[in-house]
């Protein structure tokens, strides 16, 4: 009988990443791209579906296992092998229900859309024993490209009677990283919004456990207090002020819904890049009359090769023009915070609007396309991310991040940079405007742009020159058709 090993995808530079759930057990059939296990990174939660269909034979991870690429995952005996072997050995009754597809198995969305459970269930179970009247993540903050939807507290229910209580202090990545703690505990200090770095572990081997982040928030209850639970005098000294929430069901009624997956795991990180990075935002607009007429005369061509030749696609070409004439739009500061690392690649990004929420794939080597090849690449991109197949490679690397709207409207917006990049350009819906030309008001397609950069990094002048010269490029439409040279 022929049997296959399941190895774990690329998952880019991720290494020893965490199995927070296995959804699948020895006996029990699978088809192509039925979920196997829950894969849990910094950045975000996956499923990891079967390459092929039969009976799961053995499995090499367990939960709370550390996997990499290429790690196995399971042995499978093949479909047709399968097959045979029933028809030549009919299976025990009590074998019977291993036979069928896993039922209680969910997808990723699934389980973000469902009702409170596991975690979830911990956060609401956690905030009386906090005191809290809110138990959640930093606060909430108006989301855009890489964004999720605004934060809410899991534990709107708290007492009527306010509590002087300090904020939890944001999440360092690399602190938290760091700690000593299982997925689960992860999974669940970040529902809350506690930086697991600050978190003193009393489980074995100093393990944070979940009463540990318990206890950390139940600390800070208290006005001065927190430092006691990290050993860090300075834990909260430089908290921002609370929000205060009260408790909204004595105005009427309300429904409490979980956070889905996206909007928790991006919360903290989009927080972070709000309170680290002075934004500026910059607006602009351009010209797209001929952009227009340029991309409807192509549109044919482009339907014939199974392409859809979008506006955003001459956007992307335009910033790689500008990305090149402007290169420390494309640089980052490193962890120091000294020194700028100019990047000789121009990966970008761009927000693709799913039903578990905004995810940024990634083109790479977007300066090394063509507009056919990169609207080609949009299009592929934007459909993994809507049915959930993207993988952690696709959604890193970039340099540059475009947060399209223009589909939906709008005249402009502030769009939060997806840090470590250092700007980001937000775009909203084009309209027809009367525009002074040659001694008469003519109507010509105008784009409105919002870019937002990093203060310590570009200037004003630098960042009205980079919308300037966009606008310029998106107004030579012949000049993004041509070939990459």
């Amino acid at each position: 009988m022929a049997s296959k090993e399941i190895l774990v995808p690329d998952l880019g530079d991720f290494k020893d990443v965490a199995v927070i759930e296995v959804l699948v057990k020895p006996g029990d059939s699978v088809q192509v791209d039925t979920p196997l296990l829950t894969l849990e990174t910094e950045k975000a939660t996956m499923d990891v579906p079967s390459t092929d269909a039969g009976v799961i034979e053995k499995l090499h991870v367990a939960k709370d296992a550390k996997v990499s690429s290429g790690s196995p995952i399971a042995t499978l005996r093949l479909a047709d092998d399968a097959n045979a072997a029933t028809a030549a050995e009919p299976a025990a009754p009590a074998a019977a229900p291993k036979a069928t597809a896993k039922p209680a198995a969910p997808s990723a969305a699934a389980a973000a859309a469902a009702v409170p459970s596991g975690a979830a269930a911990k956060v609401a179970a956690a905030a009386p024993v906090a005191a809290a009247p809110s138990a959640p993540k930093p606060a909430a903050t108006a989301t855009t490209a890489a964004t999720a939807a605004t934060a809410a507290t899991a534990a709107a229910a708290a007492p009527a009677t306010p509590i002087a209580t300090q904020v939890l202090p944001p999440i360092s990545e690399d602190g938290f990283a760091r700690a000593h703690a299982g997925p689960s505990v992860r999974r669940f200090a970040r529902e809350l919004g506690v930086d697991l770095g600050r978190v003193k572990g009393t489980g074995q081997k100093g393990r944070v456990t979940d009463d540990d982040v318990k206890a950390f928030v139940k600390s800070l209850m208290v006005p001065g207090a927190g430092a006691g639970a990290t050993g860090d005098a300075a834990a909260g000294a430089g908290a921002l002020p609370k929000v205060n929430v009260p408790d909204f069901s004595q105005f009427g009624a309300i429904e409490i819904k979980p956070l889905g997956r996206v909007q928790r795991i991006s919360g903290a990180r989009l927080h972070a890049s709000w309170v680290n990075l002075p934004h500026v935002t910059q607006f602009d607009e351009a010209d797209v009359t001929e952009l227009e007429q340029t991309r409807k005369a192509l549109k044919a061509n482009a339907d014939t090769a199974g392409i859809k030749l979008t506006t955003l696609a001459f956007i992307v070409r335009a910033c790689v023009r500008a990305l090149q004439q402007f290169p420390i739009f494309n640089s980052s500061i490193d962890a120091s915070g000294e020194n700028l690392v100019f990047k000789h690649y121009i990966h970008i990004g761009f927000a693709a609007d799913t039903p578990n929420g905004l995810l940024v794939p990634v083109i790479r080597d977007a300066d090394r396309k063509d507009i056919y090849e990169i609207a080609r690449a949009l299009g592929e991109l934007s459909a993994k991310a809507r049915s959930g197949k993207l993988t952690g490679a696709e959604m890193q690397g970039g340099s540059f991040t475009i947060s399209s709207l223009g589909g939906i409207g709008g005249t402009a917006f502030t769009p939060i940079i997806n840090a470590p990049e250092v700007a980001i350009l937000g775009v909203s819906r084009a309209s027809m405007k009367p525009v002074y030309l040659d001694d008469a008001f003519v109507p010509r397609m105008i784009l409105p742009l919002s870019l937002s950069y990093d203060h310590r990094v570009i200037d004003g002048a630098n960042g009205a020159r980079f919308t300037s010269y966009l606008a310029k490029t998106l107004a030579d439409a012949r000049g993004l058709t041509e070939a990459v040279p």
